[in-house]
């Protein structure tokens, strides 16, 4: 059985952490969608580790870490990540049919987001989204296909001949088959020693009783399906995506764990209600360290929306929430959430389609003091007691864990 930690909101929630702090307790740590494009913030003995494909579970010696099919990969950026590490054979698996960014992915991703002006989506150029583009059109180009020289070749010439005709539409230049050709073929003997069929080593793990964590990245409210279309990322970030991007079936995930910061925070263009513009928005993002692990963007920032939150725990199956960020709080004199919308004149308590004419309905809650570093739910200030009772009433999930900071150890497990 698998169990999964999913992020809730619009990414940055603090899924490193928890990931890290539960992957001590499993034999294998999985990373199933996502690109080079999300990170993970990790903070051992006021040490901060930044992952951004490696698996979570890659800081316990004793787990085994697997990048699943469901993530596109850039060969440099993963090398340059796994060269921190050693000993890493043995205990780091990468799909044969994980798709490969290649170079004039991230070459086209940058100018089409240059051409949208006002319209662009706020992608970090990192050529995810035409990865993940040629996966769905059957044009990419596998893992796999680093073992057989004469076949990648053949694949990128036919890849060539779409990427020059969107490349002449941009007006940019890219990169000769041959050019690229030589770049994966000086970097095939690096990673061949760590490229398998993932899904046969996750269902023989099973048939063994081994114990699985799967880890998403960015948040459900970026669903290719299910978020703020079309400001979303390119894959299925929910808990459905932990199957396809794995191999696990449906029936093998148990435990759906959501993750969510205690107030929220969006990277990018789109819809975002509770959005604070000004000085309570500077606050939070200057309090919270909101400046994204893969870009240092600045973040977005604004009070929790309970309605969101709940739409993505059902949307995830959620069996429990833990609260990121509480003590990114302390010190306000008032705090808000979200309860309802205004919509076509009248209150809803769900997200419409057309998520970008609502209004958000607050409640307000009274301030507290510090929470940073407490490590028991009795020792918590009152009114932040009262608070996350509160957002566990309005969310309809029960909260298992607090974080109060981002150490591995100041958590509260309820």
């Amino acid at each position: 059985m698998a169990d999964l930690i999913v992020g809730i909101q619009w990414g940055d929630e603090g899924k490193g952490k928890i990931v890290d702090l539960l992957a001590s307790g499993y034999d294998y740590v999985v990373r199933y969608q996502g690109g080079h494009n999300a990170g993970h913030t990790i903070v051992v003995d006021s040490k901060k580790i930044a992952l951004h494909l490696l698996p979570s579970g890659i800081l316990y010696p004793q787990c085994k870490n697997v990048i699943g099919n469901g993530v596109v990969i850039n060969l440099e950026a993963l090398l340059k990540e796994m060269s921190a590490f050693e000993n890493l054979q043995g205990r780091l698996f990468v799909s044969d049919k994980a798709h490969i960014i290649l170079p004039y992915h991230e070459i086209l991703d940058k100018a089409k987001e240059k051409s949208k002006n006002t319209s662009a989506i706020g992608t970090t150029g990192k050529g995810i989204g035409p990865c993940y583009g040629d996966k769905v059109s059957r044009n990419g180009v596998r893992l796999m296909d680093l073992k057989h020289p004469q076949i990648l070749k053949t694949k990128i010439e036919s890849i060539y001949q779409q990427a020059k005709y969107a490349a002449s539409l941009y007006g940019v230049e890219l990169p000769s088959v041959e050019n690229v050709v030589s770049h994966l073929e000086s970097l095939r003997e690096q990673i061949l020693p760590f490229i398998t069929d993932t899904t046969q080593l996750l269902w023989e793990a099973q048939k063994r009783g081994e114990k699985i964590l799967c880890e998403g990245a960015q948040g459900s409210m970026l669903d290719i399906d299910h978020g703020t279309y079309p400001y979303v990322t390119s894959s299925s970030t929910i808990a459905a995506g932990a199957c396809s991007g794995s191999g696990l079936a449906p029936r093998d995930i148990q435990k759906v764990i959501g993750i969510a910061k205690a107030y929220c925070t969006r990277v990018g263009n789109g819809v975002f209600p509770t959005e604070e513009l000004g000085e309570t928005g500077e606050r939070l993002r200057e309090s919270g360290g909101e400046f994204g692990t893969t870009t240092g963007r600045a973040r977005r920032c604004g009070w929790f929306d309970a309605v969101a939150v709940r739409y993505a725990c059902a949307l995830n199956g959620c069996e429990s929430l833990s609260i990121m960020k509480l003590d990114v709080l302390d010190g306000f004199r008032r705090i808000k959430v979200c309860v309802g919308y205004e919509y076509e004149s009248r209150e809803i308590d769900y997200i419409p389609t057309d998520y970008e004419c609502v209004k958000p309905i607050y409640r307000e809650f009274e301030g507290w003091d510090k929470t940073c570093g407490i490590r028991d739910f009795n020792a918590l200030p009152k009114n932040a007691q009262i608070y996350i009772k509160e957002l566990e009433k309005l969310i309809g999930v029960k909260i298992s864990m607090i974080s109060t900071s981002a150490e591995r150890e100041d958590t509260i497990r309820l």
